[in-house]
């Protein structure tokens, strides 16, 4: 694992979060420096007045009725509850999140004075998970159990209603956002009815493709105005189209749980999926166009977006046939430090009796909410490459986990937090006992990472880790003599824990190359 356990490193700085504000230097990349929505903010959403909800029932009801004075409006009943939960540990979360809710963790009915990623309610504590508002139907069923509150009755009308009654519900709207003091908040050229936001989230790899923008694939875009929410996935060309219609400026966020399951954290280490809140756009849409020189922490998200989706689709019988690695990996992200890691502690590993006091120092509170999978450092990664080659360094960790399962990666995470003990280096120098699984994991890690850098990029094959003791090299020759990946893949099993032992059983499946496989393993051994 690179860089595998300088984890009392990133406790420290971690804990130093929320992050100072980043924004991009140069015009066509989100975002320019020209203030507004124009900026992206990393720390704390700061709120302003409370605002008057428009789509509150009431207030629904109200405009109706000055619009529509004869009629009768026993007819407009709640169709939703603005409601909050407020989840106690991780497990909580995750039942609202797999109920397929929309959940933000700051109030929707609230002036934004200036934007952010995350926001903490100052009556929660900050060692405990905040507030999540979401707006659910009327019939929606509570989970037993973790605590709610219903904020607001609402009406929200939709689309097909409009079309099929005789009353203006788009009038409606607009008339009670005019009656709320929220008039000015409508756009003219949509005259009350409504746009639906589409558009492109793009990226570039000078690199590759040629050097062409791709499509941040899988990422989920989210727009609202008010307690109004529609969100949608990004397809294989970045392209979104979001359900619903707006006639106000809404609010767009990139969230980073990707379709394939995995989630990109963290904002303020609270929130299991790192948020970019991109302010206030016109409700036609939005194009986001991405490179190297935009929001620092925009463009690593998405790169690692990119990459990790990437992986999961080379895992296939048509390409690699590898096991994918668990489709619920939960990364974290840290622009600021150089240590990456593949400690699977949301699948189940632990660190042992007095480990997790030193790796994680004061965030072990935070580790026992929110294990992290994969944790990236990329504070020396400068493109999509090097960030590309972190990702499937560590992705090809997580695919050896799905083989080998948690009793193996606890023992190789405890070697590597023996040697930091002993004052050793990452990896050690081999001497220490477990060195083995090591061994094993590193040589898989490093040699896969050089495998997908060269069919990314083409030129020749690189040698990442080739000046550690357990030289990676050797799973690329045995390569060149025509044993597949799968194949390599397939003798790295729980049982081996040692490469003399993968030579072996290397030797044993393909008897014909023998003479071959010895000469490689004899050559750096």
């Amino acid at each position: 694992m690179k860089n595998f356990f300088h984890l009392s490193l990133l406790a420290a700085l971690s804990a130093a979060l929320p992050l100072s504000c980043a924004k991009s230097t140069q015009d066509g990349n989100p975002f320019p420096p020209d203030g507004g929505n124009d900026v992206l903010y990393h720390d704390e959403i700061v709120l302003g007045d409370r605002l008057e909800n428009p789509y509150a029932l009431e207030n629904v009801k109200s405009a109706y009725t000055a619009l529509y004075p004869t009629k009768s409006r026993d007819d407009i009943t709640t169709t939703d509850y603005y409601v909050r939960f407020l989840p106690a540990d991780d497990d909580e979360l995750a039942v609202l999140r797999n109920m397929g809710l929309t959940l933000v963790d700051h109030p929707v009915d609230y002036e934004i004075l200036r934007e952010g990623d995350y926001y903490h309610d100052p009556g929660v504590d900050e060692q405990k998970i905040t507030w999540q508002y979401a707006v659910v139907p009327v019939g929606f069923s509570f989970p037993s159990g973790i605590r709610y509150e219903i904020l607001e009755e609402c009406y929200i009308s939709s689309s097909t209603e409009s079309k099929a009654s005789s009353v203006d519900w788009a009038a409606v709207e607009a008339e009670s956002f005019r009656l709320t003091g929220n008039a000015d908040l409508l756009v003219p050229e949509t005259k009350g009815g409504g746009q639906q936001p589409s558009g492109y989230v793009t990226i570039t790899d000078p690199s590759a493709n040629g050097g062409q923008p791709v499509g941040v694939a899988g990422v989920q875009v989210t727009c609202n105005v008010f307690v109004k929410f529609s969100s949608t996935y990004t397809d294989e060309k970045g392209f979104y189209r979001i359900p619903k219609s707006f006639s106000a400026d809404p609010r767009y966020r990139l969230v980073f749980k990707n379709e394939k399951g995995f989630t990109i954290g963290v904002n303020s280490i609270l929130f299991p999926a790192s948020v970019s809140t991109l302010g206030k756009h016109s409700p036609s849409g939005l194009d986001i166009s991405v490179d190297a020189s935009s929001d620092r922490k925009l463009f690593s998200r998405c790169v690692v977006n990119n990459a990790a989706r990437d992986f999961y689709l080379r895992c296939g019988e048509d390409d690699l046939n590898i096991s994918e690695p668990p489709s619920n990996l939960c990364f974290w992200l840290f622009d600021n430090l150089d240590a990456s890691s593949a400690v699977m502690l949301h699948h189940g590993t632990v660190l042992g009796e007095g480990y997790e006091v030193i790796y994680f120092q004061i965030l072990s509170w935070v580790v026992k909410i929110f294990g992290p999978d994969i944790t990236l450092g990329t504070q020396n990664c400068s493109n999509y490459k090097e960030i590309t080659d972190l990702v499937n360094h560590e992705m090809a960790h997580a695919c050896h986990f799905s083989r080998v399962g948690t009793s193996y990666w606890n023992e190789y995470i405890f070697y590597i937090a023996k040697c930091a003990l002993q004052g050793q280096d990452t990896y050690g120098d081999g001497s220490l006992d477990g060195a083995g699984r090591c061994a094993i994991g590193e040589m898989w890690a490093y040699y896969l990472q050089s495998k997908m850098h060269k069919d990314r990029y083409g030129g020749s094959n690189p040698s990442f880790g080739s000046r550690y003791w357990f030289h990676p090299q050797i799973l690329s020759s045995v390569e060149d003599r025509g044993i597949k990946t799968s194949e390599i893949f397939e003798a790295i099993a729980s049982g081996v824990t040692s490469s003399t032992e993968l030579r072996d059983l290397l030797v044993e499946t393909f008897p014909s190359k023998k003479n071959s496989i010895n000469q490689i393993f004899n050559r750096y051994e």
